[in-house]
């Protein structure tokens, strides 16, 4: 367990940390490349640069934590919850995202272009002006914390969906909030 510790620049990569915890700590620039964090659970963290490359993230629970910069690499997201994060500046590439709730989360101007989604839930979370170029969504869910308000219903027009694929479920689900699904195809 690593509570209020200094671990800024530290190397983890490769390292098993199945089933740690990180809590109110400094582990800005720390390179997690290779590292299982099966079962982690990462709160009130400032992760800002950190390195996610090839990580094994499966069950873990981003908190209330800065990503600012950090970059996650070619890593699978399996029943990953981030919640209330700050997800405007980090970096996704090559991902896949199988189960997340994003929920609280704010995502606005993020770039998920040719990414996969399959079961993800975007629940409550800040979407404006999100990219999903090319990516493809299975399952996903796209709920207001609160009644559909105009708002959100701007937030929802505002993402760019040209050339994603996506399921009929999800399809008929962002048609019905009005979203621009013209250059969707559907499977």
């Amino acid at each position: 367990q690593f509570k209020g510790s200094a671990l800024h620049g530290s190397d983890f990569s490769g390292a098993d940390l199945t089933g740690s915890t990180f809590k109110a700590s400094d582990v800005r620039e720390a390179n997690f490349d290779g590292a299982n964090l099966t079962d982690c659970s990462l709160s009130a963290l400032d992760l800002g640069k950190a390195s996610f490359n090839k990580t094994i993230l499966v069950r873990t629970n981003f908190s209330k934590s800065g990503l600012d910069g950090a970059k996650f690499s070619g890593v699978r997201l399996t029943d990953v919850t981030l919640t209330m994060t700050d997800l405007r500046k980090t970096i996704f590439e090559g991902c896949l995202f199988d189960g997340v709730d994003f929920k609280y989360s704010d995502l606005s101007g993020q770039c998920f272009d040719g990414q996969t989604f399959v079961g993800v839930k975007f629940d409550k979370a800040a979407l404006t002006e999100v990219s999903f170029k090319g990516a493809t969504l299975k399952n996903v869910s796209f709920l207001s914390g609160f009644t559909l308000s105009k708002k959100y219903y701007r937030a929802i027009k505002s993402i760019c969906f040209d050339g994603a694929t996506m399921d009929k479920l999800t399809f008929a689900a962002l048609k019905g909030m009005e979203a621009n699904l013209s250059k969707v195809t559907v499977i």
